[in-house]
C-alpha cells in the first residue's frame, strides 16, 4: 500500500548537520504517522521522531532540541533535520509511516533504510 524512500545519510564531523528526506507513495492518505527510527549496531531500533500530517511532533528525550522533524503533505515527504550531531547519533535511520485502514488497524511501513555516521 506504501512505499518508502529514505535519503540523506552521510558521514558528518561531531556538531555537525544533515537532513534527511523520506518520499511516500502509493495510498499515502491512510498515513497517520510518518517518523524516523534508527538502529545502531547491537542495539534495538529506537523512536527518534513522528509527525503527524498536522505536524504535531513527538521526539526522544535523547534528541529533543537537537533534532526537528517536519512533513510536506503536499510532496507526501517527512523531512529529520539533525543538528548538533554527537557520535551516539551514529547509526542506520529508517524512515517509517504507521498506516491505518477504515478501522484504525495499524500497519507500519518502512524505507530501506539510511547510514548516518557522526566522526572525527
Amino acid at each position: 500500500q506504501v512505499q518508502l524512500v529514505d535519503s540523506g545519510g552521510g558521514l558528518v564531523q561531531p556538531g555537525g548537520s544533515l537532513r534527511l528526506s523520506c518520499a511516500a507513495s502509493g495510498t499515502t492518505f491512510a498515513i497517520y504517522t510518518m517518523g524516523w527510527y534508527r538502529q545502531a549496531p547491537g542495539k534495538q531500533r529506537e523512536l527518534v521522531a513522528t509527525a503527524t500530517s498536522a505536524n504535531m511532533t513527538n521526539y526522544a528525550d535523547s534528541v529533543k532540541g537537537r533534532f526537528t522533524i517536519s512533513r510536506d503533505n503536499a510532496k507526501n515527504t517527512v523531512y529529520l533535520q539533525m543538528n548538533s550531531l554527537k557520535p551516539e547519533d551514529t547509526a542506520v535511520y529508517y524512515c517509517n509511516a504507521d498506516v491505518r485502514d477504515r478501522h484504525w488497524k495499524r500497519s507500519d511501513y518502512w524505507g530501506q533504510g539510511t547510514q548516518v555516521t557522526v566522526s572525527s
